[in-house]
């Protein structure tokens, strides 16, 4: 048993959309694709994965490191002790051979974009939805399929106005969201309370939206934010800082009482106990967002898991960012409190499989082996073009 071929594609995701840090012209992704000596039903089992939107593909690095370490290695080091599948943790430490410790930025993406596709091939060969994998293996056994999704939106655009988007508010609300996001700090705080004005006058009782700042506060900002934000009843309010400035991010808990959530910015499980430890984060109300997709995959992401045990925080706080399957089965598998999803960005990448909906704010995860991408056509067609 070996990985036989590992193939990747950097592919667009651009849109005309901003947020309060960056626009998205030139957005691109890595596709990746791992191809095994597994025989399945007549074909070799085949793993894919991809990169979550905000951060660009990375092929150069997994070209250069990453990607010829595995092919390198001694086939039987990188299977589990049984020899009846691939160990996704020993194919990790290979990827992380003579790698320093910190700088997380750019090669966590890149190695957590191969882990996908890894464990998408390990769940397929074991003939089973990673989400189920994942419960036998790290939890009880019983996975949760019933997962809580929120409509992530709101960008900044080109002609946008109110009406429009009210409009785009209404189509997320139409589709079975309960809780919707927008972003702010792309325009001055009085345009932006007029903006959450519009979008609150379209939720009903029972719907709450989220609001974004992609980083984008000094201190004095995020408190002038925080102080006019309090006057409304948010699902949260998110990352107002730089990620890494842990002493902005305790100092506003003294100004916002209310749920505030970060982490999507966050690549390492030390990033993330820095965060926990230093942070002010309150783990009886306040959401983690940490995304195995950019954050050295799932295999760092059990590690975050086990850290926040121990720190006394609940899987129920983390809704990662990214709106990919990969983080619908770890929800579904390990217990998370839900999922980012984008009704209408970056496709065909993000979203559900094909028939899934959106009811009460929540969708059930189908039995599809592996991540179950080969449920999605639009997207499975992009995967079959490189494998």
């Amino acid at each position: 048993m070996k990985i036989v071929e590992i193939r990747e594609k950097t592919v667009p995701i651009s849109s005309p959309i901003r947020n309060a840090y960056i626009d998205f012209s030139k957005m691109t992704l890595s596709l990746v694709a791992v191809v095994t000596d597994v025989i399945r039903d007549g074909k070799p089992v085949i793993g894919y994965g991809f990169n979550s939107n905000g951060r660009y593909g990375q092929g150069t690095l997994m070209r250069e490191r990453f990607i010829p370490r595995i092919l390198e290695a001694d086939p039987a080091s990188l299977v589990d002790d049984a020899g009846t599948n691939l160990d996704p943790h020993k194919i990790w430490n290979c990827m992380f051979t003579n790698e320093k410790p910190g700088g997380h930025g750019e090669r966590s993406v890149a190695i957590g974009t191969i882990d996908m596709a890894v464990w998408d091939a390990v769940a397929k060969i074991e003939g089973k939805p990673l989400f189920q994998l994942l419960a036998d293996r790290y939890g009880n056994g019983q996975a949760d399929r019933k997962i809580f999704v929120y409509a992530a939106g709101g960008y900044y655009y080109p002609g946008q106005d109110h009406g429009k988007l009210k409009d785009e508010m209404r189509s997320y609300i139409d589709r079975g969201y309960t809780v919707v996001k927008k972003k702010i700090g792309g325009a001055d705080l009085d345009e932006d309370l007029r903006r959450i004005d519009s979008v609150l006058s379209v939720l009903q009782d029972g719907q709450k939206l989220a609001v974004d700042a992609n980083g984008r506060f000094n201190l004095d900002t995020a408190i002038k934010y925080a102080k006019a934000l309090s006057q409304y009843d948010l699902f949260w309010y998110e990352e107002p800082g730089d990620p890494l400035d842990f002493e902005l991010q305790a100092t506003l808990r003294n100004y916002y009482k209310n749920p505030m959530a970060t982490g999507e910015d966050l690549f390492s499980m030390q990033d993330a106990r820095n965060l926990v430890r230093y942070g002010g984060m309150r783990a009886d109300r306040d959401w983690l967002q940490f995304d195995c997709a950019l954050s050295y995959g799932l295999v760092e992401y059990l590690r975050t898991l086990d850290m926040l045990r121990e720190h006394g925080w609940s899987p129920k706080r983390c809704i990662p960012h990214g709106g990919h399957q990969m983080s619908l089965n770890i929800a579904a598998g390990l217990g998370l409190g839900g999922n980012e999803s984008y009704p209408d960005l970056f496709q065909p990448y993000g979203g559900f499989p094909d028939g899934v909906t959106v009811d009460d704010g929540h969708i059930m995860l189908p039995e599809l082996p592996g991540i179950g991408f080969e449920g999605k056509a639009d997207l499975y067609r992009e995967m079959v073009k490189l494998a």
